[in-house]
């Protein structure tokens, strides 16, 4: 599985942190599941996966209240498995997207050559994009206790203030596709943008506008999987 840990400042605390409570070979190498019985209730880490350092730039509101912390013990085993095969079946059936396991969560990213495409300066969502996320909608519909944000960037071409709409537009176009097009309760659902404000790649090359041009997907646990977990857990 090629799935990876995005490196941000937050991860590299949370493994301080783990590193200082345990430093045995079993946690060192240990899977996602694994981490999150260790770590615990960190969290931020699905943040940088999708807006790195700019939190709070931009957008409609404070994303980290959507996606709280991490739950650890027994019940972030449980958690972790089931987001594990989430993204196992996400990458299956998906091939072109970028999929991170990151803390609870999973980040999906799609760029211009990875699935959901859209036309200069547009934000409807054609043909192509439409097969890429009707699968992922079948996958959500699989798995219903989880939460959805849906994120929209831009290059740095264009004023600002345009991209800033741009991205919004985008991000709404990808949410009201999966709440009005295929049925998803609109309550999974946050959206967000930050225009031109959270590059992944250099904006001066046309391979790294293109990366830019995206828009990230992170699902996340919601409040009743996580009671299921800790219920079944025993916590």
């Amino acid at each position: 599985m090629k799935t990876f840990f995005k490196q941000t400042a937050l991860i590299a605390l949370a493994f301080t942190f783990v590193i200082s409570l345990a430093s045995c070979e079993a946690t060192r190498n240990a899977n996602n599941k694994q981490k999150g019985a260790v770590i615990g209730a960190t969290g931020g880490a699905i943040l940088g996966a999708i807006i790195g350092n700019n939190v709070g730039k931009g957008g409609n509101g404070e994303l980290g209240a959507v996606i709280g912390g991490v739950v650890g013990g027994g019940a972030g085993v449980l958690i972790g498995a089931k987001m594990d095969k989430q993204a196992q079946k996400i990458e299956q059936e998906i091939p072109g997207a970028q999929v991170e396991r990151v803390d609870d969560g999973i980040v999906v990213t799609f760029d211009e050559n990875s699935g959901v495409y859209f036309d200069t300066a547009k934000y409807n969502i054609n043909s192509a994009s439409q097969a890429t996320l009707d699968k992922l909608s079948n996958i959500l519909k699989e798995y219903p206790d989880t939460n959805v944000l849906v994120v929209g960037h831009t290059d740095s071409v264009g004023a600002d203030e345009m991209n800033m709409t741009l991205s919004k537009n985008r991000a709404q176009a990808v949410t009201n596709y999966f709440t009005q097009n295929k049925g998803l309760s609109p309550s999974r659902f946050t959206t967000n943008w930050y225009g031109e404000t959270a590059p992944v790649a250099d904006n001066s090359t046309a391979e790294g506008r293109a990366k830019n041009r995206r828009v990230n997907l992170a699902i996340v646990p919601n409040e009743k999987m996580k009671q299921d977990a800790q219920n079944q857990a025993g916590e």
